[in-house]
């Protein structure tokens, strides 16, 4: 697809990495020094692999509450890292589509290919997880059947998304569909948007 990866490639780069012993955190992306799509693929997959274990971590009830502050600032991090990804791989797509949409014919998609890439990343991690899940032994028969149809569930909704994202690909390159990048202002970042942050900065000037 003229550079742009068609879903089949997606699901294979994202199900890889997630086999890779040393994933995510012995792969450090430098996602500013390439302009490539799939330099932005693996950074949105690395930072959802990071939310996943993260969030993980946050829901523990072992540990001090300092702890537990500190993972949720890191899943704020890593959020917004993904989210710029996201808008990354839109922009990379839009530069390899090189075609307008015709006027009067085009349909605007609601939903842009980067995030439909994102979801990818995320039903590829929760397929990975539901599969371990469904292979516990020590958790009980019940458990693992309960598991091993909700990861058939799983993979069936990630077919349907990875159709709807070729299509989407397939439209776009033939000028008849289109999506923009609308920018993901998350205001509780932003130290001058966000009441809290703001009035604390005011107190201490």
């Amino acid at each position: 697809m003229t550079g742009i990866p068609d879903a089949s490639a997606l699901i294979r780069f994202h199900d890889n990495k997630l086999n890779d012993p040393g994933w995510p955190a012995a792969t450090n992306v430098d996602a500013q020094a390439e302009a490539d799509v799939w330099i932005w693929v693996q950074a949105n997959h690395r930072y959802n692999s990071l939310l996943w274990n993260e969030e993980d971590r946050a829901r523990r009830t072992d540990v001090g509450a300092q702890e537990i502050a500190s993972s949720k600032r890191l899943i704020d991090q890593y959020n917004q890292k993904r989210n710029d990804a996201i808008e990354a791989i839109d922009e990379a797509i839009l530069d390899a589509l090189d075609t307008l949409p015709e006027p009067g014919r085009a349909r605007l998609n609601s939903e842009t290919a980067g995030s439909m890439v994102d979801r990818l990343s995320i039903l590829s991690l929760k397929i990975f997880h539901m599969r371990e899940q469904s292979r516990r032994a020590d958790a009980g028969l019940d458990h693992m059947r309960r598991c091993e149809a909700k990861l058939q569930r799983l993979s069936e909704q990630r077919i349907d998304l990875a159709a709807c994202y070729d299509a989407l690909i397939t439209d776009a390159l033939a000028g008849v569909a289109y999506f923009k990048v609308y920018r993901q202002f998350k205001m509780y970042n932003d130290p001058t948007l966000n009441p809290y942050l703001y009035a604390a900065q005011a107190r201490s000037a």
